[in-house]
């Protein structure tokens, strides 16, 4: 996916109409990253749903499988596009990108206040 189309899909995104418990009760707070153009692409925090299985997630209409360890630099692929993501969960000290720092990305509106409070910002 390009960073157009990765920026297209952020944007056009609209909540799914799963009831409100069950999103809940599947979803996270996750670091993630677009690794298709190189080892700094496009970022985002943002809430990510997971499978009955746990083994897809799902964030703003992508689904994502994992590569079991055989990634470089990523350990997710988009299963449409087969572009390599790297998603995990957020680190306190907000240095979440590969070689550290959080210069360039940007935080769901709808986690930002949950996201605040995990790192220890008010």
């Amino acid at each position: 996916m390009t960073t157009k189309a990765w920026k297209t899909a952020v944007a056009e995104w609209k909540p799914d109409p799963l009831p409100a418990a069950f999103r809940a009760a599947r979803s996270r707070i996750m670091y993630i990253e677009d690794k298709s153009a190189g080892l700094d692409g496009p970022a985002r925090i943002g809430r990510v749903y997971f499978s009955k299985t746990g083994k897809t997630l799902y964030y703003r209409g992508l689904r994502f499988q994992s590569l079991k360890g055989s990634g470089f630099k990523a350990n997710y692929f988009e299963t449409e596009t087969r572009d390599p993501y790297w998603i995990s969960g957020p680190r306190r000290d907000r240095s979440d990108r590969l070689y550290g720092g959080h210069r360039g990305v940007e935080i769901d509106d709808d986690v930002r206040e949950e996201y605040a409070a995990y790192v220890g910002q008010r």
